[in-house]
């Protein structure tokens, strides 16, 4: 498998080298539940969900030449040690600055996060004298603030004093330094609450980068500073953002070739990995059933599988994808039929486990958490499954806001919303498959603490601004 140099995301990320679009999946069957006469049917809503594009016959299709991954590795082992080398040789502070945001950007940092961990704690441990030797140069001061943060340490704003002038403003002068100012935009958005002089960056840099790129930049920095402008780096997914800097870095006289082979070789290594989670996922889904016995349900398994890539990307956390996976396609399917096919009765009686019409879906959800809740428990000793019943409960509290008519106030909506949205749920699983989990942990999560609160808020309403005009 080669890097694509013009594959669209799915394509990079999980397809094939060669980009074939699937073919389109045949209609599905009607959905008609036996009754016994006209009366007793109940009103049904439709949401018209479109089928999906992705069929189980084409991801089982994804397979891959095992020689050239045996190859690869090898050649990935021997790269791996060179830039080890690389990072503890000596250098300038800039330079290695400039290497380990080469590492993060193109996706290979998870095999070096103990040499990285140390050089910047080093960095850290100095701050104030890397800061000083940095003197007026402000993309290293930049890229020094902005992985510092990244990484945890408590970096203050102060580095920057030096880059405004008697009022308070950033100086005029450096409106021209353009890797620079993109470095400076990069770290004001990881501004914390009341840091101003980050606010002001954010404005300064913003305006300036608008400017230049009506002038006449060289080809590619006018790429990287639409690229910044676009969406800022720390919002962007990971693995999306690697298959962009590989491209673009190809370009770059800077870029160490070294670098620029193990991240390609590691990329497509991964998503070989990619290909086989999916596969699995895919007949897991495919034999359960439910996008054909509940066709008013979302039959979306590829978008939460890529959902996951964006929650963790790196090959470790194999497991953490397979129960999000599972647990996004079920979270999906019973969002749908509260919100689009259930009446208020029948869902009554679904919350409670027992409804006829719904025995299918409760019998999928049954028996796919409790594999999952059977792994935590023979492993960990804990249980996880009133997390789900938390969540349906919340379903069922917008239902009857529906059905009654009733329109509950923001504080009401967004208290529910809360755990509607499954954030609770989603950081739970994702807790479960790490190694030092506990009791005390889990039950932190039943009392929905501040960083998961706030976390579900976010992921509430980007949700909501995703259908709401």
């Amino acid at each position: 498998m080669a890097f694509c140099a013009s594959a669209p995301p799915f394509c990079s990320l999980i397809g094939a080298h060669r980009w074939t679009s699937p073919s389109k999946a045949s209609p599905r069957p009607c959905f008609r539940p036996h009754i016994r006469c006209a009366a007793q049917t109940p009103p049904r809503r439709s949401a018209n969900y479109q089928p999906s594009s992705w069929s189980d016959e084409y991801i089982q299709s994804l397979r891959n030449d095992t020689k050239v991954e045996e190859d690869n590795a090898t050649r990935m082992g021997k790269l791996t040690e060179d830039v080890k080398q690389l990072i503890y040789m000596k250098k300038g502070i800039e330079d290695q600055l400039q290497l380990i945001d080469h590492l993060q950007q193109l996706g290979v940092a998870y095999h070096f996060k103990e040499d990285i961990k140390d050089a910047l704690g080093t960095i850290y441990g100095s701050v104030e004298k890397v800061n000083m030797l940095l003197k007026d140069n402000l993309h290293a001061t930049a890229l020094m603030f902005r992985l510092l943060r990244e990484h945890g340490f408590d970096v203050s704003e102060g580095v920057f004093y030096r880059f405004m002038d008697e009022k308070g403003n950033l100086k005029a002068s450096l409106r021209h330094q353009t890797e620079g100012l993109v470095s400076l935009y990069e770290a004001s958005h990881l501004a914390k609450e009341g840091e101003h002089v980050l606010e002001e960056a954010t404005n300064f840099t913003t305006k300036q980068l608008k400017s230049l790129m009506e002038g006449s930049l060289e080809p590619h920095l006018r790429e990287h500073v639409a690229h910044a402008l676009e969406l800022q780096l720390n919002w962007r997914m990971p693995r999306l953002q690697t298959r962009w800097f590989i491209e673009a870095s190809q370009w770059e006289a800077k870029m160490n070739p070294v670098l620029l082979e193990l991240a390609k070789l590691d990329f497509n290594r991964v998503q070989i990995i990619y290909q086989r989670e999916l596969r699995e996922v895919s007949r897991w889904w495919s034999n359960l059933g439910l996008a054909q016995r509940l066709p008013f349900s979302r039959d979306r398994l590829m978008e939460n599988y890529f959902w996951t890539v964006g929650w963790a990307f790196e090959p470790q956390f194999a497991r953490i994808r397979e129960a999000q996976t599972k647990a996004n396609c079920l979270i999906t399917t019973i969002d749908d039929v509260y919100d689009v096919y259930g009446t208020i009765d029948e869902l009554e009686l679904f919350t409670d486990a027992v409804d006829k019409y719904m025995k299918i879906c409760f019998l999928a959800l049954f028996n796919s958490t409790n594999d999952t809740a059977y792994n935590v428990m023979k492993e960990k000793g804990l249980d996880i499954i009133p997390h789900w019943a938390d969540l349906c409960k919340a379903y069922m509290v917008e239902a009857r806001w529906y059905h009654q008519g009733y329109t509950p106030n923001l504080e009401e909506y967004l208290e529910n919303a809360l755990v509607s949205i499954s954030g609770l749920l989603i950081l739970t699983l994702a807790y479960c498959t790490s190694d030092d989990l506990t009791q005390e942990a889990l039950d932190d999560f039943q009392s929905c603490p501040e960083i998961a609160r706030w976390s579900s808020m976010v992921f509430r309403l980007c949700d909501d601004l995703g259908t709401s005009t």
